[in-house]
């Protein structure tokens, strides 16, 4: 499920056929992706409320139907490119949501010992998912002579069995309670804090530098040769690295506090966009590049949730990171952005660089502030 639900992370696969088809420019061809990434984390917010009200099997079921009917909508792009929008960015955006959670409710309850574990590897599959999803639509699109609105047609009828079928067997352990009980915390009292508003504007400004390398990625190759094909390459790259620094940037956050973590993956993802110019101009450099901003991307999943749960406590975590994830919402809009200076400017690097600055200032902040971000609001529960 997670691999299918991870799809979009492969947009920039799509970007250039899609440009050419449409005669749109770089900054509105990423509307769909921009999309996604707004109504995704909005219906996971509401979907942790209801899921135990209506059980996985319906949640997951629904929400692949909706994804994979969103993919096949988007394929009657050709006629228009709003239902592309519509398709992946909205109906695909809600059936993720839908079943994003499911997996991991799920597993957490199946494995109660081996909840990071299982968290882990659910989060590294939707990371990962774009690196077959990748090679696959390139292969369809460059090899075959796909148009891209007919490989979403393929990808949506795959994804829609798929998901549904992987659905229909998720259900809760009979030990397990069916009901959660609601928590007492308001949305006043964690957004008011100060240690929910480091954390917000350090993941959306985590988010923001992943979200605008990844669906740019194939066009920031700025060296000579196969592009096409040294761009879908990059593209796998960053997918696998997203998905492993999920893994080992979890890892890394149970030896450190909070903060250190936080600043270390940050001030990383600062130093690779900055050195941009100087690799992105060979194709050795350019994956390189790739993997290194994917891995400290995969980071940003898993830093947040856990620094949220060292904070706010287990018994809240739903909750509060529910909250949290909403950073999505914002940071969507910087592939928009970053594809708009690029039509400006016919380069990447500005885009780049203003990221690297910002990222880098957020790091001076959490330092000044690491004392708010290791904060026990709650015990662990």
């Amino acid at each position: 499920m997670q691999v299918c639900l991870g799809a979009t992370y492969s947009w920039s696969v799509y970007v250039q056929p899609l440009k050419t088809l449409t005669g749109l420019a770089q900054g509105p061809v990423q509307v769909p992706f921009t999309v996604f990434y707004f109504v995704f984390p909005l219906t996971m917010m509401i979907a942790g409320g209801f899921l135990p009200r209506i059980g996985p099997r319906i949640s997951a079921m629904a929400g692949g139907l909706l994804f994979g009917g969103g993919w096949l909508l988007a394929g009657l792009g050709s006629h228009s490119f709003v239902f592309t929008v519509l398709g992946i960015g909205c109906l695909a955006g809600i059936g993720a949501g839908m079943a994003y959670i499911v997996p991991i409710a799920v597993c957490i309850r199946w494995f109660p010992r081996s909840k990071g574990l299982v968290t882990g590897i659910a989060v590294a599959g939707f990371g990962g998912g774009a690196a077959m999803v990748s090679q696959v639509g390139g292969f369809l699109t460059t090899t075959l002579g796909y148009t891209p609105f007919q490989t979403f047609y393929i990808f949506g009828a795959l994804f829609l069995c798929l998901v549904v079928l992987a659905g229909s067997v998720m259900q809760f352990p009979e030990s397990a309670k069916t009901t959660v009980p609601l928590s007492s915390l308001k949305p006043a009292q964690v957004m008011g804090h100060a240690n929910f508003q480091l954390l917000y504007l350090a993941m959306f400004m985590g988010l923001a530098a992943g979200f605008a390398v990844n669906a740019n990625l194939k066009e920031i190759f700025s060296g000579n040769g196969q592009a096409a094909e040294i761009g879908i390459t990059a593209v796998s790259l960053f997918a696998l690295a997203n998905a492993a620094g999920r893994v080992i940037w979890g890892t890394l956050f149970d030896r450190f506090q909070a903060a250190a973590a936080i600043q270390t993956n940050l001030l990383c993802q600062a130093l690779v966009l900055a050195a941009a110019p100087f690799l992105t101009g060979s194709a050795w450099g350019f994956q390189v590049f790739a993997l290194v901003t994917g891995f400290n991307y995969g980071g940003v999943l898993v830093l947040y949730v856990s620094s949220a749960a060292r904070s706010w406590g287990s018994g809240h975590i739903s909750r509060v990171y529910g909250w949290l994830f909403t950073a999505n919402i914002p940071a969507a809009l910087s592939p928009i952005a970053a594809g708009v200076v690029f039509d400006i400017t016919r380069d990447f690097t500005p885009a780049l660089t203003g990221l690297a600055v910002l990222l880098a200032a957020t790091v001076v902040l959490i330092r000044q502030k690491s004392a708010v971000i290791n904060d026990r609001i709650f015990p662990l529960t």
